[in-house]
């Protein structure tokens, strides 16, 4: 029996590569209410704590800023319309996602992001391999509160002693540790290597396909071994 039969992902910045979407969204809001526009490197280092604390990290007054619950729910509306324009999986993420299917690991995925844009995105792209897709609602602490996790690990009917949690952000690092379950930090997502291992990244992978290895699994394609 595996030590690890269990594998919850975050979603942007370690499947998904939505960072374009997320500042476009981001940028017609503060371009429609006259705010200065935020670049993709700004806006990178906003995402990771839910929509309210972005926006409010990309307003000149955050969260003070006269009108934020109307100009936060216009953004809402906006991103769900439009966050498919130029997000696509990271290469190497579905051959992964494929391997660890076929292998018979059980996957989640647990983000920040409002819980419609989690379903929705998951629906595209993933819903061959992932079937409990959990985001940020009124009904659920967010991370790094363990919350999340939890539910996800009863959905899949999951012991926590044999899950591991897959991030690319400091937050991801602090739900797994609240959680008490490990954390594979990734650092092709939003974060660099240097920033995690200062947050206390244990273990990093630079590749998806080096997740297997972590596992003590073997990656096999039609050419060989990987």
């Amino acid at each position: 029996m595996k030590k690890i039969d269990t594998i919850i992902f975050d979603l942007d910045g370690t499947l998904l590569s939505t960072l374009e979407d997320i500042a476009d969204g981001v940028n017609y809001i503060l371009k429609k209410y006259g705010f200065p526009q935020r670049t993709y490197d700004e806006i990178r280092s906003f995402v990771g704590n839910g929509a309210a604390r972005l926006l409010g990290q990309a307003l000149p007054d955050g969260q003070k800023t006269h009108d934020f619950v109307k100009y936060l729910e216009e953004y809402k509306k906006y991103y769900l319309e439009h966050n498919n324009i130029k997000t696509s999986p990271y290469e190497g993420i579905m051959e992964l996602l494929s391997e660890l299917s076929h292998k018979e690991y059980k996957l989640a995925i647990v983000s920040n992001k409002n819980d419609k844009n989690v379903k929705s995105l998951n629906k595209i792209y993933f819903e061959d391999y992932i079937k409990t897709a959990i985001g940020e609602s009124k009904n659920i602490k967010r991370k790094p509160a363990p919350d999340m996790v939890y539910k996800a690990l009863d959905e899949l009917g999951s012991a926590l002693e044999k899950a591991v949690y897959i991030g690319d952000s400091e937050v991801d690092i602090l739900t797994a540790k609240n959680a008490s379950i490990p954390c594979v930090s990734v650092t092709w997502g939003f974060r660099d290597k240097e920033f995690l291992k200062g947050q206390g990244a244990e273990y990093l992978i630079d590749q998806p396909h080096e997740l297997l290895e972590f596992l003590g699994e073997e990656l096999v394609s039609e050419g060989g071994q990987i």
